[in-house]
């Protein structure tokens, strides 16, 4: 039901729906959940990153459950930690469809969704009932959180915060989208002043707070290296605790066949396969900037054993994909970690963190 069959025909928003409704249903049995397990459960390559225990390094990406409705189904589904979102403080119904789009012969996606979500405090309403309820998975929860399109660049800091207040509870590390290509322009916001004053407001909910939680930086793919280097310095010296690289590229490739070329015609943000050569030249370049003391999230492109290998010796610490979910089926989530422990076994290491960015050294 959730492999390749039906996952890899989402060429419309509302077969992603109706994929997202079948799991959050069985999501809510302990029999359903039993049946995922027993279907795609995924072998454990254990990983401590931010100061949280992590299965194995594998998890899902911001954008697949948009309003965390299916949260305990990702780990049956063999993912070791998920990221709902994007959530913006305001509800918004995003762009007009249909808004996204599949080419096929490049396992790519296309979207221009727009942050579509019901706004912060309706996720978290919807949170507190599913944590009464018992259905709040024991993995790692991420919240991806983007700016409100109604609200200026020159309001984004206490937009950002709002919804970090909000959710606080909620996630044990929280993504700031400053990066997606589909929110006018919300990229503005990886510039220095706007990202130093960003992260700042964001820093003040924390102290606020009293108890520590992640906050990362998703970047874009489509930066120059120099601009990259940039914000990343400005990051860094605001305490961010991570970097997440890279969003979705508004660059386009030579596409392989007509559908390929109608799909890359469409506006907005590309992800898949063609992502990840650059998504893989951001990792390495922030792991070397950083000297490997900033943990990173790879993401893009990442289908396969070879392609989650490469951009963990490059220095991703963890891992994401989506892509693949849609091409590949959930099966892709375990075949994946199978065959990272066999790397790391012939690689001599004794545990996956000792792979991270070994090519370096």
């Amino acid at each position: 039901m959730f492999g390749r069959p039906m996952l890899g025909l989402i060429d419309s928003e509302r077969a992603h729906g109706l994929g997202l409704s079948s799991l959050a249903k069985l999501e809510r049995s302990s029999i359903g959940r039993n049946f995922l397990r027993t279907l795609y459960q995924a072998p454990e390559l254990p990983i401590n990153v931010f100061g949280l225990s992590f299965n194995h390094p594998l998890g899902i990406a911001a954008g697949f459950d948009k309003k965390a409705q299916a949260l305990s189904a990702w780990p049956s589904l063999g993912f070791s930690w998920m990221e709902y979102g994007g959530i913006t403080r305001f509800p918004q119904e995003g762009n007009p469809k249909p808004r996204m789009f599949r080419a096929n012969k490049e396992n790519a996606l296309i979207n221009r969704m727009g942050f579509n979500n019901p706004g912060a405090l309706a996720v978290r309403d919807n949170l507190i009932d599913r944590k009464s309820v018992g259905l709040w998975p024991d993995n790692p929860v991420a919240a991806n959180i983007g700016r409100s399109k109604k609200v200026s660049n020159e309001d984004a800091p206490g937009d950002y915060s709002s919804t970090l207040d909000i959710l606080w509870d909620y996630s044990d590390l929280f993504v700031l989208n400053v990066s997606s290509p589909n929110t006018p322009g919300l990229r503005e916001l990886q510039e220095a002043d706007h990202l130093r004053s960003v992260l700042n407001s964001c820093n003040g909910i924390r102290d606020k707070k009293g108890n520590h939680k992640p906050i990362l930086l998703k970047f874009s793919p489509d930066m120059s290296d120099d601009d990259l280097i940039s914000s990343a310095e400005v990051a860094i010296n605001s305490k961010v605790d991570g970097f997440v690289a890279t969003n979705t590229t508004i660059s386009r490739y030579v596409p392989k066949n007509s559908q390929s070329r109608s799909a890359f015609a469409q506006s907005g943000g590309l992800s898949g396969r063609p992502l990840r050569k650059r998504s893989l030249e951001v990792v390495n370049l922030l792991y070397d900037y950083t000297d490997s003391k900033v943990p990173i999230i790879g993401v893009g492109g990442i289908d396969s054993v070879e392609s989650a290998w490469d951009m963990i010796i490059s220095g991703a610490s963890l891992i994401q994909l989506y892509s693949a979910l849609v091409f590949n089926g959930p099966s892709v989530v375990s075949k994946i970690i199978k065959g990272l422990k066999i790397k790391v076994r012939e690689n001599n290491f004794s545990n996956i963190s000792e792979a991270v960015g070994s090519k370096h050294t």
